[in-house]
């Protein structure tokens, strides 16, 4: 383990010393801690990391972008009335996922 520390160091330091690190988009910026992975349970902090990788979102995430399709379909809808049964949809939603999301808080897997 040590010998591959060693080399990632060697690695840093010979990138920052040829001004390759510099070239980096996020250069100087701070770095965005808010994907979520501190606040995830650690037990299960691995397989939503191995989901997230493969692209795959929880389906409470799922529920939030049909949400946000339905909102959008509903504000370019011609009619009021589809508007209305658009909007409807999506507060449905909205309350399943709200109980959704209670029921994993009070179970202890949020």
């Amino acid at each position: 383990m040590k010998l591959l520390e060693d080399d990632i160091g060697r690695a840093l330091s010979e990138s920052e010393r040829s001004g390759e690190l510099k070239s980096a988009p996020s250069y100087g910026k701070p770095l965005n801690l808010g994907d979520g992975f501190d606040e995830t349970p650690a037990e299960l902090r691995m397989p939503m990391k191995m989901l997230k990788d493969a692209g795959v979102v929880p389906p409470e995430v799922e529920v939030m972008q049909q949400i946000a399709a339905l909102e959008a379909r509903a504000k370019a809808a011609p009619d009021a009335a589809g508007a209305q049964a658009l909007r409807q949809q999506a507060a449905e939603l909205r309350l399943a996922l709200q109980l959704r999301l209670e029921r994993l808080r009070t179970s202890g897997t949020l």
